[in-house]
């Protein structure tokens, strides 16, 4: 009987494990699909990777680019933490900025994206 409990409840870890890596890797595929939509200044891609109350923000963000020329460069995301509801990530790299052959560049380091499970979706809530 103590191995049947022993066995269930490490089973019951590696599955709650699972759960947890899957949510993380959601959490930063949003991100790097929302950082994604900003270089391609896809406003619809953009529009749907945010929660309701970001997205009027992330319009305003895309805006500020319309005249440059946008590149990522070493651009990488990983889960860093969790605050309250927010699934934190953090990325590595740079977006490389061009206008009228300036070249200006956006270290991605600086910012940590707040991240919201909204139902099935995973969406970019805030940026800090």
């Amino acid at each position: 009987m103590r191995n049947t409990i022993i066995a269930a409840m490490l089973g019951l870890s590696v599955f709650l494990s699972a759960c947890g890596a899957a949510s993380s890797t959601r959490a930063v595929e949003a991100v790097e699909g929302y950082v994604n939509a900003l270089a391609k200044k896809d406003e619809v891609a953009l529009a749907s990777l945010s929660c309701a109350d970001w997205e009027s923000d992330a319009i305003i963000e895309l805006d500020s680019f319309q005249l440059v020329t946008i590149t990522l460069e070493g651009f990488a995301c990983q889960q860093t933490g969790t605050d309250d509801e927010f699934t934190l990530v953090d990325c590595q790299g740079k977006m490389l900025l061009s206008y009228n052959d300036e070249a200006q560049e956006l270290d991605l380091s600086t910012r940590t994206y707040q991240v919201v499970e909204q139902g099935s979706d995973w969406l970019v809530c805030g940026v800090r």
